[in-house]
């Protein structure tokens, strides 16, 4: 385990450059090997989410604004997407990345998961509408997890639930692959999404603020460092 002194309000993640991006007083940062730069607007409220999924297309989400910003590999703005000015009006409650300028969106007023393509301003898929708040979203170009209180639902880009699990109330998920990472009720578990067991990981008490799966290493946030564990698959 590697363990780095971190202070900041959110840790997003690392990169595929291994770049390091966190939150702190709603202004972004990256540190890496390119450098280290920033990004705020503070007009637009407080930061939702980032995704990184690609590093030269950050997708940065304000939810009190029904606004997204896209930011190149210098957290310098490429274009923004204000959902309230669109022909079509979509109240998002949560965006990502899916590539193919596409975003997945979850649409409150419909309560449904869509895939919107913004350079033609239309919708692609989306899925029925769901049940519960979402607390969080997370994806990939192909896929799209939906955390709610009362389970963990997969779909795929043409709106097909591929699974559901419950319960998995208030849950961090993060995944890479065929593997999922869970923190629930103050246990960690691993998922291998072929046979959808979920496997305790032993670790020591541990506090989990946020976390992250990428390239095989478990990223761990606990408010003061960022710890880091080199991920052996558990057997059952």
């Amino acid at each position: 385990m590697e363990e780095t002194i971190l202070k900041a309000d959110t840790f997003i993640g690392i990169d595929n450059y291994q770049s390091l991006y966190f939150i702190k007083d709603q202004v972004i940062f990256k540190e890496g090997n390119e450098g280290d730069f920033t990004f705020n607007d503070f007009q637009l409220g407080e930061v939702s989410s980032v995704d990184i999924i690609n590093p030269l297309k950050i997708i940065v989400f304000y939810e009190d604004t029904n606004t997204v910003v896209m930011l190149d590999n210098r957290l310098s703005e490429i274009e923004r997407i204000q959902f309230n000015m669109l022909p079509e009006f979509i109240h998002a409650g949560a965006v990502t990345n899916a590539g193919n300028n596409q975003l997945w969106i979850f649409n409150i007023n419909s309560q449904e998961l869509q895939l919107y393509n913004y350079r033609v301003n239309t919708k692609t898929s989306n899925t029925i509408p769901l049940e519960g708040e979402i607390i969080s979203q997370k994806s990939n170009f192909n896929f799209c997890y939906l955390i709610t209180k009362n389970s963990l639902q997969k779909f795929n880009n043409y709106g097909s639930l591929i699974y559901k699990l419950e319960p998995y109330k208030s849950s961090k998920v993060t995944h890479e692959s065929d593997a999922l990472i869970i923190f629930y009720e103050n246990e960690l578990y691993y998922i291998d999404e072929n046979n959808l067991v979920p496997i305790k990981i032993n670790t020591s008490e541990i506090t989990v603020k946020d976390l992250q799966l990428s390239q095989d290493f478990l990223y761990i946030y606990n408010g003061e460092k960022l710890l880091k564990y080199s991920l052996t698959h558990p057997k059952e």
